[in-house]
C-alpha cells in the first residue's frame, strides 16, 4: 500500500540529499573537475549549475535497466526462455510483487527529490551581461521531474506528489498529495510551458566512461555530446498532453521541438549488401535489384556519439570501476563487459543463455511488411516500384543472427554499446502522428510515415472530395491548412526547415515515398480496416472519419513496434493508445482494454488486463 511504504521512500530521498542536498561529483559517468559537497542551500554562484544538472542526471543511471524492462517485459514484442530469470518471467505474466528488483519507485523519488532541491534553491536571476546562465540547466530540472512522474503514473497509477525538497525526516513523515497523469500534467505543465523553446544545456563532450563497442578491434573510452544526455523541455510537454488525451496541445510541443531545433527524420538505410540480403532472405532476392540512398546507418543510431537520430539517451559506464552498469546487454544475449571474448563486434560475445527474446508476434509483425524496391532496368524513364517479401529489415539489424548451434538465436543489438534511448527523432515524429491522427487528420500522420511532413507534401492535396489514387493524392484540403497554421510545418516561415523529411516507414522497407510506391493511404489503412473488422467485427458496409482515426492508431503503434522495440516504451506505448481507445468509446467505453488485452494474450497473464488496475505495479 502507497500510505504504508511512502515513509521509507521519502526518507530515502532525502537521506539521498543529504539534509541540506549533498551531491557528489559524477566521476563515474561525467567527468567534471568538482568533487564539491554543497553545504549552503543558496545556489547563487553561475557554476552551481552545471555540477547539480550533471548530479541529477546522474540518477537516470539507476534507472536505466529498469526502465527498459518494466517497459519491454510487459509489452508485446517480448518473450520469455528457460534462461530468462524469475523476476523478468513475472513482470512478463503480470505476477510481479513488491519484491520484484525492476519495481523501485524510490529510484525516480531520488530523481524527483534532488530536482525539487535545485528548484527551489536555484538563483534564476544570474547574468553574464544581458544572458540569465541558469535558465537552461533551471528548465532542464523542471523536465527531468516531469519525465519522472510521467514514469512512476505509467508504472503505478495514482502516485504521492510532491515539489518541495524533503530534507529531514519530519517533513518525510506528511505524507503528500497523490496525483494520476492527469493529475501530474496540471501541476506540472503550467511552469515548464512558461520555459517551451528553451533549448537543453550543453556544455560540449563530456566523458561518459562507455565505449563504442561496433567496429573497433580496440575499442577506446569515447566521450559523449553532454546534450544528448538531457531531456528536452518541448518533448516531456508533448507526452504529458498526450498521455492526457489532450491532442492538439501535444502536437503543439512536439512541433515546437522539432522546430526549435530544426530536427529532421532523416533517411536511414539498413547497411547490408546485396550478397548479405542474398544470404539472409534466400529465394525472397529479386534478381533484378537497386537501392540507391543517402543519410546515414539506421543501426549507428544506437553506437555512442552519434547524433543523427538520438535526442537523448542514458550512457552507463564502460566496466564497473568507472561506476554504474547495465545488465541490459546480457538479458538480451550480449557479454558487453567481457575481458576476453575477443573484439567487441566479435560474435564469441553473444550469449546463448540470453534471458529475453523476441516474441512471435514481432517476428510476425516484421515478416509481413512489404519491401519495396527500384529495378535496375527501369523502362520509359518513369519510376517503377516493386514489392519484394522481405518483410521489415530493421529486424535483421536489431535482431542479429548468431551461429551458436541455434537456428533460432537473435541476438538484440541495440544495447551493445551500453546506451539506453529515451528520445530519439524517431519517437517524437511517432508521437506527433499519434496526436495528430487522434486530432481528426489520420492523413497527415499517414504523411510521417509514408513521405515525411515536408513541402513536397502539398503535391498530395485531394482534387475535389476523394482520393486520387493515380496522382498518389491523400491529403484532405482542411489538413494542409492545419499544416500550415495550426501544427505549422508548411507555413511560409518553416517550410524549408522540414524540406528534407522522410517518411519512417521507408527506413526498413524503402521505397514508401510519392505516388510510384504501392505504399498508399487508402491502400494500407484499407487493408488494417479489414485486419480490424475481421478481428473485432467492428462496422459493415462503408466506416467512417472515427473508423479510419482508429484503423491508423494501429499502424502507427506497429511502426513504433518496427522502430522502437526492445527500447523501453513499449508497453507505456500499448496502455497509452488502449486509454485512447477506451475514452472514444467508438466500439464501447473498455474497446482499448479489450483490444489491450488481446495484443497480451499470448503471455497468458495471471490477471485480467481488462482491469486498468491490472496495468500497473505494486507500489514499492
Amino acid at each position: 500500500m502507497i500510505t504504508k511504504n511512502i515513509t521509507k521512500y521519502l526518507i530515502a530521498c532525502s537521506l539521498c540529499c543529504g539534509g541540506a542536498a549533498i551531491f557528489t561529483s559524477c566521476e563515474d559517468m561525467f567527468e567534471v573537475e568538482s568533487d564539491r559537497q554543497v553545504i549552503d542551500p543558496a545556489l547563487n554562484q553561475k557554476t552551481d549549475s552545471m555540477f547539480y544538472t550533471l548530479g541529477i542526471l546522474k540518477g537516470l543511471q539507476q534507472v536505466a535497466d529498469q526502465y527498459v524492462m518494466t517497459g519491454e517485459m510487459r509489452g508485446d514484442l517480448t518473450a520469455t526462455n528457460s534462461y530468462t530469470e524469475t523476476d523478468l518471467r513475472k513482470l512478463a505474466n503480470f505476477t510481479a510483487d513488491v519484491t520484484n528488483k525492476y519495481d523501485s519507485a524510490y529510484i525516480y523519488y531520488r530523481i524527483i527529490n534532488n530536482c525539487n532541491y535545485y528548484i527551489a534553491h536555484r538563483d534564476t536571476s544570474l547574468r553574464t551581461g544581458s544572458q540569465l546562465v541558469a535558465i537552461p540547466e533551471y528548465a532542464e530540472a523542471l523536465a527531468v521531474r516531469a519525465w519522472a512522474y510521467l514514469q512512476l503514473c505509467k508504472n503505478y497509477g495514482e502516485v504521492p506528489f510532491y515539489t518541495d525538497p524533503l530534507t529531514s525526516i519530519g517533513q518525510a513523515n506528511s505524507l503528500p498529495d497523490k496525483k494520476d497523469l492527469k493529475g501530474v500534467c496540471d501541476a506540472l505543465a503550467p511552469e515548464l510551458i512558461k520555459f517551451s523553446g528553451t533549448r537543453v544545456p550543453d556544455y560540449g563532450e563530456i566523458s561518459a566512461g562507455v565505449l563504442n563497442s561496433s567496429n573497433s578491434e580496440n575499442p577506446e573510452e569515447k566521450k559523449i555530446q553532454s546534450r544528448l544526455a538531457m531531456i528536452p523541455v518541448d518533448v516531456v510537454l508533448g507526452d504529458l498532453f498526450l498521455e492526457t488525451h489532450q491532442y492538439e496541445q501535444a502536437a503543439r510541443y512536439y512541433f515546437n521541438y522539432l522546430r526549435t531545433t530544426q530536427c529532421q527524420l532523416q533517411q536511414a538505410w539498413i547497411d547490408l549488401t546485396d550478397s548479405q540480403l542474398r544470404t539472409l532472405l534466400k529465394d525472397k532476392m529479386p534478381s533484378s535489384y537497386s537501392m540507391t540512398v543517402s543519410g546515414f546507418q539506421w543501426s549507428r543510431i544506437f553506437n555512442v556519439g552519434t547524433t543523427y537520430d538520438m535526442i537523448t539517451y542514458i550512457p552507463l559506464a564502460a566496466n564497473r570501476l568507472r561506476g554504474t552498469v547495465t545488465e541490459l546487454p546480457r538479458y538480451f544475449g550480449y557479454d558487453f563487459y567481457s575481458t576476453t571474448g575477443g573484439s567487441a563486434s566479435s560474435d564469441a560475445r553473444f550469449l546463448l543463455e540470453r534471458q529475453i527474446d523476441a516474441s512471435p508476434s514481432y517476428l510476425a509483425l516484421s515478416d509481413n511488411q512489404e519491401y519495396y524496391y527500384t529495378p535496375q532496368a527501369a523502362q520509359g524513364g518513369n519510376t517503377v516500384v516493386r514489392i519484394a517479401e522481405f518483410g521489415d529489415l530493421r529486424r535483421y539489424i536489431t535482431l542479429r543472427q548468431v551461429n551458436r548451434n541455434d537456428s533460432t538465436f537473435a541476438v538484440m543489438t541495440k544495447f551493445t554499446s551500453a546506451n539506453v534511448p529515451i528520445y530519439r527523432a524517431a519517437t517524437v515524429y511517432l508521437r506527433l502522428a499519434e496526436a495528430l491522427n487522434r486530432m481528426g487528420y489520420p492523413d497527415a500522420a499517414f504523411a510521417i510515415l509514408k513521405d515525411g511532413i515536408n513541402e513536397d507534401l502539398t503535391t498530395y492535396v485531394m482534387r475535389g472530395d476523394s482520393l486520387d489514387v493515380e496522382a498518389g493524392r491523400y491529403i484532405r484540403p482542411e489538413t494542409a491548412t492545419m499544416l500550415q497554421t495550426t501544427v505549422p510545418f508548411l507555413s511560409s516561415a518553416n517550410g524549408a526547415f522540414f524540406e528534407d523529411n522522410w517518411g519512417i516507414h521507408s527506413r526498413g522497407t524503402y521505397y514508401t515515398q510519392g505516388s510510384f510506391s504501392p505504399y498508399q493511404y487508402n491502400t494500407i489503412v484499407g487493408r488494417k480496416l479489414e485486419e480490424l473488422n475481421g478481428q473485432w467485427s467492428m462496422f459493415n458496409g462503408q466506416w467512417t472519419m472515427a473508423d479510419t482515426i482508429n484503423a491508423v492508431e494501429d499502424i502507427i503503434c506497429d511502426e513504433m513496434a518496427l522502430e522502437l522495440a526492445f527500447e523501453g516504451s513499449r508497453f507505456g506505448d500499448l496502455t497509452r493508445i488502449a486509454r485512447h481507445k477506451n475514452q472514444a468509446a467508438l466500439y464501447g467505453s473498455d474497446f482499448g482494454s479489450r483490444w489491450l488485452a488481446a495484443k497480451l494474450a499470448y503471455k497468458h497473464p495471471a490477471v485480467s488486463l481488462l482491469d486498468e488496475r491490472n496495468w500497473y505495479l505494486p507500489f514499492k
